[in-house]
């Protein structure tokens, strides 16, 4: 059985889109400017204004809604333990948990376990639960988590990568992928690589092919009776 870490802005939730539309209203400033422009106390000005903001986290858009809930549906197949990790500041309304609880049962995963957890702290995380796998958009966030636990790491870069940087990622050990889709495509072939190769090493090619479907237990939704 998988247990995976799911990091919840820059690989289920577009973040970037929501904050450069806060710029736009807040300061008037472009989304295709905000790199330039956006100051330090501009910077300060956005996030005193998620804050402000009654449940802010909850109108993020999704990156890949379909992929949100396939990623529930493989969870409920290969009976996966999902912990959504977030290092989301609170805004005004429901706590951070809530909220992103909330916004992923909305998008397709029912009933999700998240965990908050303070910067820096990913690896010890993921050593406490035993994670089998980290999905992250952070480099820093995936070197910590395989330095410090005995989990895998997989950077979710939705920018172009150039060819060296990808290499050097890929030389610590680190899989690289462009989009949710393309980690769960990973997820299910390690899955299977794991179930065949226990206790021997496996290389990051070995990763990236799915695996057969199989049936649930229980209803798509656990909190409806068989009937309903």
């Amino acid at each position: 059985m998988l247990r995976l870490g799911i990091d919840v802005d820059g690989v289920v939730a577009d973040f970037r889109t929501a904050f450069h539309v806060l710029a736009e209203r807040e300061l008037g400033i472009a989304p295709e400017d905000i790199k330039a422009e956006l100051s330090k106390s501009d910077v300060e000005r956005l996030w005193r204004s998620v804050g402000a903001a009654s449940n802010w986290w909850l109108d993020v858009p999704p990156y890949e809604r379909d992929q949100i809930g396939r990623l529930y549906a493989l969870a409920r197949r290969g009976r996966w333990e999902v912990f959504f990790l977030t290092s989301r500041p609170p805004s005004a309304g429901d706590s951070v948990q809530l909220q992103t609880q909330v916004w992923l049962e909305r998008h397709g995963f029912l009933l999700p376990t998240v965990l908050t957890t303070p910067a820096g702290a990913r690896g010890e995380v993921a050593r406490s639960l035993r994670l089998t796998l980290a999905v992250d958009d952070r480099l820093v966030n995936c070197m910590e988590i395989i330095s410090a636990s005995n989990a895998k790491a997989m950077l979710v870069a939705r920018s172009n990568t150039d060819a060296a940087a990808r290499e050097s990622t890929e030389a610590r050990g680190i899989g690289v992928v462009t989009s949710l889709s393309q980690a769960l495509d990973a997820i299910e072939r390690l899955e299977e690589v794991l179930a065949t190769r226990r206790g021997r090493l496996m290389r990051l090619s070995d990763w990236f092919q799915p695996r057969k479907n199989e049936a649930t237990a229980l209803p798509h939704d656990p909190r409806q009776n068989r009937e309903g």
